[in-house]
């Protein structure tokens, strides 16, 4: 029995706690006997192995708010140059096709051609697997950002970054297993991160650039000795109240959740912290020294946490503010790139420098794309039936492409990658089959591809 030095009662020390911060630390997991709990639910982010050997170990999520047109971007079609201005014979309505805004060029030695939209990606293209056959279940918004994160156009479910987090748990029990950069909210706000019916310890932790990045960083305890006296007594009450509740695995996951926002105290500063970055590390990224402004910033941390052990990181450039849903002028694209095409350039590059990008899987992807005809006069409207996402890194053939589209970017033609079979993609690289990691709920068993998806062999090396 530890006995208080400060002569605080056992109610007035709960309260101290209590107003102190809701970054309660927990109990640690050295301090929890093993007979106690199995060691799965002492610890539900325990770094795990996957069902076989994987290429990737962690995963960086490119997200693009609002539709990105694949047309003007990744997916070049001559057709849409000649034939701007004339009627769609084969789309409801008769509109008239619209030229793409800018030339493509090929890049790399692979030679894809990629438009002078993102001419620093293109510079890259031998080290990524564009595929150009996507496509979706929704045109809306809000459903498509679910389906692409979640599977599920119609519910909530998990999403992708929490089935990685439930797989494989965490290398850094510091850092949470699944970290999002995202300056404002996107299309279905914070489900696009939740792990829903999975416990909640896999949910993603939203991270923003500025003073305060994650609420109560900074630790409220007036010292170091009344900080660990906190840790004592709540590893007490903890292990006292878990024994009782053996079971009871939502109770597990709110101490871990716990356990990691202390870790998070001493090692996330850290990791903001980008006074030890070279200036030609800044440089390759387009980040000033000082600035935690821009996609620039969010590429250089999900290097950072993927560096300290963090297993899936996703990064949202606009959320559902100012973002890619052009419909009134495709020109809005151009500034929404430069945003973002020197710092992904930046990272792949600075990856393959430190030969992580040979065990992170990077991921490049929207909800949907754009008509190839015209909704405003110089705009485009909301496409899920085909668009662009990409892949680079771990596992994935490089240089390469896989899939096409018709002649006007309208269906896939060749190859077609459905959302469910590009998650299953994703999990296969992580050694993991998509039908195998499942969870059970409400009375069955749940998976991200639901009840369809095929690992796409074409773009495994």
């Amino acid at each position: 029995m530890h006995t208080n030095p400060l002569g605080a009662s056992r109610r007035s020390m709960i309260r101290s706690l209590a107003a102190g911060s809701i970054l309660l630390p927990g109990i640690l997991q050295s301090l929890l006997g093993p007979e106690a709990l199995g060691a799965e639910d002492v610890n539900p982010l325990a770094p795990r192995l996957p069902q076989f050997a994987a290429r990737a170990k962690s995963v960086i999520f490119l997200y693009m708010s609002g539709g990105v047109s694949h047309v003007d971007s990744f997916d070049p079609k001559a057709r849409l140059f000649a034939d701007a201005g004339k009627l769609s014979s084969n789309r409801p309505g008769a509109k008239p096709y619209l030229r793409p805004g800018w030339d493509f060029k090929p890049g790399g030695k692979c030679g894809t051609q990629v438009s002078d939209l993102f001419p620093h990606v293109r510079d890259c293209m031998d080290d990524v697997c564009l595929i150009r056959s996507m496509h979706g279940d929704h045109n809306d918004h809000f459903q498509a950002t679910l389906g692409i994160h979640t599977g599920s156009v119609t519910v909530a479910r998990p999403s992708i970054g929490s089935w990685v987090s439930y797989g494989l748990g965490t290398i850094n029990q510091n850092l949470p297993s699944f970290v999002v950069l995202a300056p404002f909210l996107p299309y279905a706000g914070s489900q696009v991160w939740s792990s829903d019916f999975l416990p909640g310890c896999h949910q993603g932790t939203r991270v923003l650039a500025g003073a305060e990045p994650i609420p109560d960083l900074a630790r409220r305890a007036p010292s170091a000795q009344v900080q660990e006296m906190e840790l004592g007594l709540l590893a007490q009450f903890n292990q006292r109240h878990q024994q009782s509740h053996l079971n009871n695995p939502a109770l597990a996951a709110r101490i871990k959740s716990y356990e990691t926002a202390f870790g998070m105290q001493m090692t996330m500063p850290d990791v903001l912290d980008l006074n030890g970055e070279s200036d030609a590390t800044l440089a390759l990224y387009g980040l000033e020294r000082g600035s935690t402004k821009g996609f620039a910033w969010q590429c250089l941390m999900a290097r950072r946490l993927v560096e300290r052990g963090v297993r899936f990181v996703e990064l949202i450039d606009t959320g559902s503010n100012t973002n890619w849903d052009s419909h009134s002028n495709m020109k809005d694209h151009a500034g929404l790139a430069k945003n973002v095409d020197q710092p992904i350039a930046g990272l792949l590059k600075d990856l393959k420098s430190r030969g992580m990008l040979e065990d992170t899987l990077v991921v490049w992807t929207t909800e949907f794309g754009r008509t190839p005809t015209t909704d405003a006069p110089l705009g485009r409207s909301h496409h899920a039936a085909c668009y662009a996402s990409w892949l680079a890194g771990a596992g994935v053939k490089a240089g390469t492409v896989h899939g096409t589209s018709d002649d006007y970017g309208d269906k896939p033609a060749e190859n077609p990658v459905h959302v469910h079979d590009f998650h299953a993609t994703i999990l296969h690289l992580l050694g993991f089959d998509h039908t195998k990691l499942t969870y059970r709920h409400a009375g069955r068993d749940f998976r991200l591809t639901d009840v369809s998806g095929n690992v796409v062999t074409g773009v495994l090396a």
